[in-house]
């Protein structure tokens, strides 16, 4: 293989590589696919466009609150706040971490409680893996933790297309040390995933559960999902009001671990962007004509999607932040009606603005904002 530029720094030098002082067709230590390794989306918690903290985070299926792409389940085992936080393992290149907090204590959760923090993954992205074959890639997890709760904590795969699973422990030694662990997974020969853009595979935190999900033996090798068998040893992370759990570097990939990716900003927000966005406006949305003096259209436009998001409008009317569609003077209709979004696809949404009274048919209307707006877009799997 040759490169254009210098050799990649994981390239590994064999002894037929080198003839008479030259060097030709070294071979890559983590296989050929070097881009976008990382399975994982945002593994470094760099980007946060819902916002940097959340009390009371996460719901029972799992709640995207801040970080984006990382998913806090939550089932009725205390209370937590998440944020993106600034505490970073030293020297390792990261800027950001994930933040879970216990604000509300569960020393004795119920049976069928949980807590899990996870990344749902689409299948189309996962075809390289071979899954359900005699081929079947090995995947390496690898990522950096702190914590005070010491003790065991599982980590997991997920097949959602299949009802399999596969679950390794980590043990967090040293409390309110960062910890680098690294977890390898065999190859599944069963059970190929499906190539679409649904939830097909995640990565899974465990992090409390009850005893439906401890009861069992711990399932290390692939299997058909047994509740039991997926989450035995772990700790609670929400026995205490005093415990807190970070991480960040979070790294999926097939056969071996490798460095961290680090991918630019710009990057790494626009493959978040698939499954969130936010369209940030001042003043005029868009412009559009009245239908007739009762309904008015405009259209938005944005970065494709995953699928077609669900819209959240700003609140219809005159005051900041709301929105209200104008006439082609520029001036507020004699009544302020109801705003929604239809047809929605991947890539624009109408916006369609009812029971107005005073605009023009057929006449130019301007949908306004009165200052800054937000538009949000959520496509998550």
């Amino acid at each position: 293989m040759s490169y254009i530029g210098s050799k990649p720094a994981d390239a590994v030098l064999e002894t037929n590589d080198i003839a008479d002082g030259v060097v030709t067709n070294p071979k890559l230590s983590t296989g050929s696919q070097q881009n976008f390794r990382n399975i994982i989306i945002n593994g470094d918690m760099s980007i946060a466009q819902r916002g940097t903290s959340q009390a009371s985070a996460g719901s029972s299926v799992g709640s995207y609150d801040t970080v984006d792409r990382f998913a806090f389940a939550n089932q009725n085992m205390g209370a937590f706040t998440i944020s993106q936080d600034t505490d970073v393992p030293s020297a390792q290149g990261f800027a950001k971490s994930l933040k879970l907090d216990c604000t509300t204590a569960d020393a004795s959760p119920a049976t069928n409680d949980y807590l899990i923090l996870q990344q749902p993954l689409e299948g189309q992205n996962l075809q390289y893996l071979k899954k359900g074959t005699s081929s079947a890639e090995s995947l390496t997890v690898s990522f950096w933790v702190k914590s005070n709760k010491t003790g065991t904590y599982i980590t997991q795969l997920r097949d959602n297309d299949n009802s399999r699973n596969i679950s390794k422990s980590y043990t967090i030694d040293t409390a309110d040390t960062w910890e680098k662990k690294t977890i390898t997974y065999a190859g599944d020969t069963t059970g190929t995933l499906d190539n679409d853009n649904n939830n097909s595979f995640a990565l899974q935190f465990w992090l409390g559960a009850g005893t439906n999900f401890t009861s069992g033996t711990l399932a290390t090798s692939w299997e058909s999902i047994t509740n039991a068998n997926r989450a035995v040893g772990n700790v609670n992370l929400a026995d205490s009001t005093s415990n807190e759990w970070y991480i960040t570097g979070v790294q999926l990939e097939a056969g071996t671990a490798s460095d961290f990716e680090f991918l630019p900003y710009d990057v790494n927000l626009k493959r978040c962007e698939r499954y969130y966005q936010t369209l940030e406006f001042q003043t005029i949305l868009g412009v559009g004509n009245s239908i007739d003096t009762t309904q008015a259209a405009g259209i938005n436009t944005f970065n494709k999607m995953r699928t077609a998001p669900t819209v959240t409008l700003p609140a219809t009317g005159q005051g900041a932040g709301q929105i209200s569609y104008l006439s082609a003077s520029g001036n507020y209709p004699s009544t302020i009606g109801s705003n929604s979004a239809s047809p929605i696809s991947n890539g624009s949404f109408r916006h369609r603005g009812l029971s107005y009274s005073g605009l023009t048919s057929t006449g130019v209307s301007w949908l306004y904002s009165n200052g800054a707006c937000s538009i949000l877009l959520e496509a998550e799997l």
